[in-house]
């Protein structure tokens, strides 16, 4: 018996128009939360869509998120507003912004370039804004970068293709993370939503900017960090072409809003080393959703996600070591368990 959903319910049910509310699934994500939708009738016997997230307090804490979404909302960033509250159960009561994911939204190239710069201009608003009065936003600082890297050899390389990790092996990967720590910390410093892709980004009709969810984690952090996110996400790969033009539109909208002073190859480099951070940590997240939770899905994204490190690692004389490693060992041993990789998204 789900007792969470028995509890939810009746606390929805308080509510005026919620009297008979049932909580219909709508999805999970990485973590322990769910999201159920429900509907409020009004007088006039219409009814109008709600979600209602369930973040069990022992695993989630609600609080930034709430102080997160008020903040940003307030300042005119497209989060869901918050109907209702309350953070010792985990429960709340949110817009509904509807179930289209930008992802899937992407198949016709000329569609996918307007959504893309809707989603950019979008980041560059959230990056522009301070951390909200009630909640200061952490730092991305080394240790973070860190145990995010970390993730890879403990969780992909050792406890799911089974590799051995000797001193070499362990000495290279540790020059490797520092490098790339060395250039995250170097880069300036906006508000870093750090979860910024295309299946946290919602198209609504109408409205000329998505929706944004999952933004709880947010910090404060490396500039380039959400672009990494958004152009090399791990679910959808663009050609080379577009990815470059995407990207040079959202360095000169950082410099119009000045954000940062960079020009186009050193933008790219910090581009490049960020996404291999985020590389890194997306596919020892993916290896222990399969593990530790039993998401197997997330499995087919890995090839995907390693083969960005390979391509951004062969730009980088000083990470030769590295790119040849992950070509030799790494990659093979990932295509023998899981697979080779999807194609890309179609070009212009």
């Amino acid at each position: 018996m789900d007792t969470r959903l028995q509890s939810l319910t009746q606390w929805v049910r308080q509510f005026p128009g919620f009297e008979e509310a049932e909580a219909e699934p709508v999805s999970g994500d990485a973590s322990f939360r769910r999201y159920f939708r429900v509907w409020r009738r009004t007088t006039d016997a219409r009814r109008s869509p709600f979600i209602v997230m369930d973040a069990p307090p022992e695993h989630e804490d609600c609080q930034p998120f709430v102080a997160i979404a008020r903040h940003w909302h307030s300042r005119g960033v497209a989060v869901p507003a918050i109907e209702e509250q309350d953070l010792n159960q985990g429960f709340l009561l949110i817009e509904d912004f509807g179930d289209r994911l930008m992802l899937g939204e992407l198949d016709d190239p000329a569609n996918a370039d307007m959504l893309y710069r809707q989603a950019l201009d979008e980041l560059i608003d959230i990056q522009r804004l301070p951390s909200p009065e009630d909640y200061r936003l952490p730092p991305y600082d080394a240790a973070l970068l860190d145990r995010e890297m970390a993730l890879f050899p403990d969780w992909l390389l050792e406890r799911k293709l089974g590799l051995e990790l000797d001193n070499s092996v362990r000495c290279l990967l540790d020059t490797t993370f520092a490098f790339l720590r060395e250039s995250a910390l170097a880069q300036p410093e906006v508000t870093v939503h750090r979860d910024y892709h295309s299946r946290n980004l919602l198209i609504r009709a109408g409205a000329g900017r998505p929706g944004v969810i999952d933004f709880q984690d947010a910090v404060i952090g490396p500039v380039t960090y959400d672009a990494v996110s958004l152009l090399k996400d791990c679910y959808i790969e663009w050609p080379e072409a577009q990815l470059g033009e995407w990207l040079e539109y959202f360095r000169q909208s950082g410099l119009t809003a000045g954000l940062h002073h960079a020009d186009a190859d050193t933008f790219r480099q910090w581009f490049e080393l960020m996404g291999m951070q985020r590389h890194l940590k997306a596919a020892g997240i993916f290896a222990r959703l399969s593990i530790r939770d039993g998401k197997h899905g997330y499995l087919k994204d890995i090839p995907r996600t390693v083969g960005y490190l390979i391509r951004a690692s062969a730009r980088q004389p000083a990470l030769r070591h590295f790119h040849e490693w992950l070509s030799v060992t790494v990659m093979p041993r990932i295509e023998q368990q899981l697979g080779t990789s999807a194609t890309e998204a179609p070009g212009p």
